[in-house]
């Protein structure tokens, strides 16, 4: 094991004493609700899209109702959702595609859950992990922000590039508890604008101190 490892195997373990039941915070029963969730959440949180399919599950209940739904109607239904004309239009059009392309069964390969409308390399990562339990770490904002402020990548790194650091860091059996612990420490420790460096348990490797 390299120090960087190492190093890296202590703030995984000082995160998961912070947050030992790290999981998805989504609400969802069936795979396509995962998915959709998944779509609805960029760059809205997990709270909000909750609210949001709490309703629109009851009204939608498989993908032929998405498929069949007018845009506009969709829209309404998921108005208090940022870019929700851009995601009410993906969640008709990926219905449709896994319809006609794929018999109606969401695929569970990643080369075609990213040829769906809507569905890029982190949504395909996330959909992947928590329903199959295939090993993958998604990169949202709070992964990149951690993984920049403790090294693990720079400042321009893209999301590709910091998953594959991690990747290299941490061995495969625990990248989808990783992704969990390090999303929460983002969300609810480490935070963009006031992030709790005075009580934190890593601050000795963090790269940007008392932000």
């Amino acid at each position: 094991m390299t120090k960087k490892q190492e190093v890296a195997y202590e703030i995984y373990n000082e995160i998961t004493k912070l947050f030992p039941n790290a999981g998805c915070e989504l609400n969802y029963r069936k795979d396509h609700e995962l998915l959709i969730a998944i779509m609805l959440s960029a760059q809205t949180t997990d709270q909000s899209v909750n609210k949001v399919t709490a309703k629109l599950f009851d009204k939608y209940h498989d993908l032929n109702d998405f498929a069949t739904a007018s845009i506009s109607d969709l829209e309404n239904d998921i108005k208090y959702l940022g870019l929700y004309r851009n995601k009410a239009k993906n969640l008709n059009q990926m219905a449709k595609k896994i319809l006609e392309e794929f018999s109606g069964t969401i695929p569970n390969s990643q080369e075609c859950l990213e040829s769906l409308p809507g569905v890029g390399r982190k949504t395909a990562n996330v959909y992947l992990a928590e329903l199959h339990h295939i090993p993958r770490i998604a990169v949202d904002t709070h992964v990149s922000r951690v993984s920049i402020r403790l090294g693990f990548a720079k400042i321009d790194s893209s999301p590709l590039t910091i998953e594959n650091q991690l990747m290299k860091l941490y061995p495969k059996d625990i990248w989808i508890s990783l992704h969990h612990k390090l999303i929460f420490f983002g969300r609810y420790f480490c935070t963009a604008r006031k992030p709790n460096c005075k009580n934190c348990p890593i601050i000795k490797h963090c790269k940007m101190p008392e932000l």
